[in-house]
C-alpha cells in the first residue's frame, strides 16, 4: 500500500498553493457579477489571519468556532485555524441561540467568527453564559473596527505566525452532529481522518483542476466540508458558492460547473422540476424526450451486460444532441458528474439523471466517519448501491442487531472512523466495537461484488402492531416522486396501519384544482374536499407500488405547513425531526385512527 500523500490538512493547504497558486479557487457573486479569487490570493489570506490569531492568543489545541454559511471567509478561517494546530468548530446561521450557546460552551471555544451583524448582536448578549469565550470577530466591517475579519488580517500581516505542522493524530474539528432529539453530538475528526479521506477521493475519482463546482451544501455539514471543500481544494478545482438554495438553478447556468455534490432532496427537486417542465410541454417534445429517456436506459442495460447496439448509439447520439444537450444547458453546460451522498438517492430519480447524460455517483457515510465510507466510481457503480468501501476502509454487515440472514447493522472500520463524541464516554461506548468498528445506526446488504446497499435506519425502522417491521425512508421517497407531493412522512409505531403525514405541492395541487373548477381561494377547504382526497388516494397507491401491503399508508393527513429547518421540523442538514413533526400533527394522525376504528377498518 502506497503511503498518503496527505497526512493532515496542513499537507492539503501547503501543495494546494504551491500547485495552483494562480488558478480560480473561490467564484462570489457580488453587484450582480462573480468575481473569483485565486489559490494563491486564498493562502495570502490564510496566513495573514493566521497572524491574526495568534495576536489574539490562538495556539495548538484551542477551539475557534464559526456561525456561517459557505463564503470564502469560513474557508479561511479554517485552514488559519488548522495551521496554528487549532481545531475548527463551525455551526449554522439557521441553528437556535440555545444550541450555539451549547455548543460553544461544550467546545470551550476560545474565538467565534459571526457572519452578520445581528448574529455577533445575539453572541454578545449570550457572552456572559460562555467563560471560555473571549472574542467575537465579525465578519462584517473594517479593518479600522477592532472586532472584525479586516482588522484580523491586517494585523497578521504585520505580524505574521509561522505555519504549524500538527500530527496527523491531532484534533483538527469539532462538527456536532445535529441529531433529531437531544443536545448535539461533537464528532472529533483527526487531520489524519480528515486527509485520508480526501486521499481517498483522489484514488477513486477523476477529478483534476479544470472541474468547477456549484457550492451549496453548507461547509458546517462534513459532506460539504470534506469532500467539496478540502477534497477539491487538494485537486486545483475551483468552487462558486451559491447565493443561496432558492438560487440554484440560477447559478448553474451562470457558474457553469462540471461536478455537482449534493443531497437526495436537491435532486429530487430537479427531477420534479424537469418533470412538471416536461408536462407542460408540446406532445412532440414530450415524446422526443420520452423516447430519448428509453433509448438511454436500453443502451445502459446493454453496457450493463458488457454489449453494444449501433443503432441504439445513433439514437442516443441524436436525442442527446437535440433533447438532453439542451436539458443540461439549463444546469450550465457542462455538468458530468453528480455525487450524492448524506442519504439514499431514490432509483428512480439516480437513473433519470444519469439517463440525461449526467453520471450519478453515489457514497455513503455519516459525520462519524469523515464522511465517505462507501462509493460508486468509475468502472465501479451499480445504481441503487452506495458502492464499495473507499480506498483504506472497510465494512461489516452485523446482524445480531437484526436477525435477518442478509440484512443487518453497517460497521465501519478504518483510517476514517472519527476520534470520538467529545467529552461523552456512555456515548462512545455505544457506537464503537471492541475491535474500533463504529457502528453506524444504518441497516444494509452487502452483496458477492463488495457493493452496500442501504435499507434503512435502526432507529428509524419500528414495529406495526401485528409486528411487522416497517422501514419508512423508501416509502417517504417513493411517495415525494408524485408531483402532487413536496414531504412526507410514515407514521405507525405500534398502531395498526401506516398513515402518511403529506406537504401538497401547492403549485401542482392548484393547476390541478383549477382545470377541475374547484374554489383554490382557501387551502384548509380545498385539502378537505373529496376531489383531492381521492387525488392523494390515487398518488399514494401509484407511487407505492414497490411497498408491500402493510407498508402502504392506509389513510393520510394533508399538511400546508411545510417541513423545514425554521420550523424546527428538519435537522440542519435536512434530516426529518418525526418527533417534532408528531408533536405537531399528532393529535390530527390520533384522529385518522380513531375514524378508522370506528369504521372498524382493518390493517391490510
Amino acid at each position: 500500500m502506497t503511503s498518503p500523500k496527505f497526512e493532515t490538512l496542513v499537507d492539503v493547504f501547503l501543495q494546494s498553493i504551491a500547485s495552483f497558486g494562480p488558478r480560480p479557487l473561490f467564484g462570489e457573486k457580488k453587484n450582480g457579477q462573480w468575481t473569483w479569487m485565486t489559490y494563491i490570493q486564498f493562502g495570502q489570506m490564510v496566513d495573514d489571519l493566521r497572524g491574526g490569531l495568534a495576536q489574539l492568543g490562538v495556539t495548538h489545541g484551542d477551539r475557534v468556532a464559526v456561525i456561517a454559511n459557505n463564503r470564502h471567509e469560513w474557508a479561511v478561517g479554517a485552514y488559519a485555524c488548522y495551521t496554528l494546530g487549532a481545531a475548527y468548530v463551525p455551526m449554522y446561521e439557521a441553528q437556535l441561540d440555545k444550541e450555539w450557546a451549547y455548543i460553544l460552551n461544550d467546545c470551550g471555544a476560545k474565538v467565534v467568527f459571526a457572519a452578520t451583524d445581528a448574529i455577533a448582536a445575539k453572541l454578545k448578549a449570550l457572552k456572559p453564559e460562555l467563560p471560555a469565550l473571549e472574542h467575537i470577530i465579525r465578519f462584517t466591517g473594517t479593518a479600522t473596527e477592532p472586532d472584525t475579519f479586516a482588522c484580523l488580517l491586517r494585523r497578521g500581516a504585520d505580524t505574521p505566525s509561522p505555519v504549524t505542522q500538527p500530527k496527523a493524530a491531532d484534533l483538527a474539528g469539532l462538527i456536532y452532529t445535529s441529531g433529531t432529539t437531544g443536545n448535539p453530538k461533537g464528532v472529533m475528526l483527526s487531520h489524519s481522518n480528515l486527509a485520508r479521506n480526501v486521499q481517498a477521493m483522489h484514488e477513486l475519482f477523476p477529478m483534476n483542476k479544470e472541474d468547477r463546482s456549484l457550492s451549496f451544501l453548507p461547509w458546517a455539514h462534513s459532506f460539504g466540508q470534506n469532500v467539496e471543500l478540502n477534497g477539491l481544494f487538494s485537486m486545483g478545482a475551483s468552487m462558486g458558492i451559491a447565493e443561496g438554495v432558492d438560487k440554484i438553478v440560477d447559478n448553474l447556468a451562470e457558474v457553469q460547473p462540471t461536478l455537482l455534490f449534493s443531497v437526495p432532496r436537491i435532486f429530487n427537486r430537479i427531477y420534479d422540476g424537469l418533470q412538471k417542465r416536461m408536462a407542460a410541454e408540446k406532445p412532440i417534445k414530450r415524446m422526443l424526450f420520452n423516447r430519448g429517456l428509453e433509448v438511454a436506459k436500453q443502451r445502459k442495460a446493454l453496457s450493463d451486460k458488457g454489449q453494444s447496439s449501433v443503432l441504439l448509439d445513433l439514437q442516443h447520439g441524436f436525442f442527446d444532441k437535440v433533447v438532453f444537450s439542451k436539458v443540461r444547458a439549463r444546469f450550465g453546460g457542462r455538468l458530468k458528474y453528480a455525487f450524492s451522498g448524506a442519504a439514499a438517492i431514490s432509483r428512480e430519480v439516480a437513473e433519470f439523471i444519469d439517463n440525461l447524460g449526467i453520471t450519478v455517483y453515489e457514497g455513503y457515510g455519516l459525520t462519524e466517519t469523515s464522511p465517505i465510507a462507501t462509493a460508486n466510481y468509475p468502472n465501479n457503480r451499480k445504481i441503487g448501491s452506495v458502492g464499495k468501501a473507499v480506498p483504506g476502509t472497510r465494512v461489516v454487515i452485523d446482524r445480531s442487531e437484526t436477525g435477518d440472514p442478509k440484512q443487518g447493522e453497517i460497521v465501519v472500520y478504518g483510517h476514517n472512523v472519527m476520534m470520538g463524541y467529545y467529552n461523552l464516554p456512555d456515548e462512545n461506548a455505544k457506537v464503537f466495537t471492541a475491535d474500533s468498528g463504529f457502528k453506524t445506526g444504518d441497516m444494509g446488504v452487502l452483496d458477492d461484488d463488495g457493493y452496500v446497499w442501504i435499507t434503512g435506519r435502526i432507529k428509524e425502522q419500528y414495529k406495526l402492531e401485528n409486528g411487522k417491521y416497517v422501514v419508512p425512508v423508501p416509502i417517504e421517497q417513493g411517495l415525494q416522486l408524485s408531483p402532487f407531493i413536496t414531504n412526507v412522512m410514515l407514521h405507525g409505531q405500534n398502531k395498526p396501519f401506516n398513515v402518511a403525514i403529506i406537504v401538497p405541492d401547492m403549485e401542482s395541487l392548484k393547476k390541478w384544482a383549477t382545470e377541475k373548477g374547484l374554489d383554490i381561494s382557501s387551502i384548509p377547504e380545498l385539502l378537505k374536499r373529496e376531489e383531492v382526497q381521492q387525488l392523494y388516494r390515487e398518488q399514494i397507491n401509484q407511487f407505492c407500488k414497490e411497498a408491500k401491503g402493510y407498508e402502504k399508508p392506509q389513510r393520510f393527513l394533508l399538511i400546508s405547513e411545510d417541513f423545514t429547518t425554521a420550523n424546527d421540523m428538519l435537522t440542519p442538514s435536512l434530516k426529518l425531526k418525526r418527533r417534532n413533526v408528531l408533536k405537531k400533527f399528532g393529535e390530527a394522525v390520533d384522529a385518522l385512527y380513531a375514524e378508522a376504528e370506528k369504521s372498524g377498518e382493518r390493517a391490510a
